[in-house]
């Protein structure tokens, strides 16, 4: 069981930048793919980036590729994104997530979910 906690989200204007924290709480941290997710008002919740158990593999929306980073510390049980050249259209609610890879990347069954952090990038 892992319980998550997202931090880092505010206002910034658009060309700014923020770094997210997701704080997990189990000692199985490691054991874990993790990724960040995000959902706009009206819109559904999706995907930005996601990162393997050890960190050596990473993958990112297109939406977001070259402007946002997904890195790890597991002996801080933390999971960063690193957001850069935010626009307006990346405010949304941030969202962490916690799961097994089954193959790759673009398998990672999420098991665990933050609450989520407001980011909000004004024009």
């Amino acid at each position: 069981q892992v319980q998550l906690v997202e931090s880092g989200g505010g206002l910034v204007q658009a060309g700014g930048s923020l770094r997210l924290s997701c704080a997990a709480s189990g000692r199985t941290f490691s054991s874990y793919a993790m990724g960040w997710f995000r959902q706009a008002p009206g819109k559904e919740r999706e995907f930005v980036a996601a990162i393997s158990r050890r960190g050596y593999s990473t993958g990112y929306a297109e939406s977001v590729k070259d402007r946002f980073t997904i890195s790890r510390d597991n002996a801080k049980n933390t999971v960063y994104l690193q957001m850069n050249s935010l626009k307006p259209e990346d405010t949304a609610v941030y969202y962490c997530a916690a799961g097994n890879t089954v193959e790759s990347l673009s398998t990672i069954r999420y098991d665990y979910w933050g609450q989520g952090t407001q980011v909000t990038v004004s024009s």
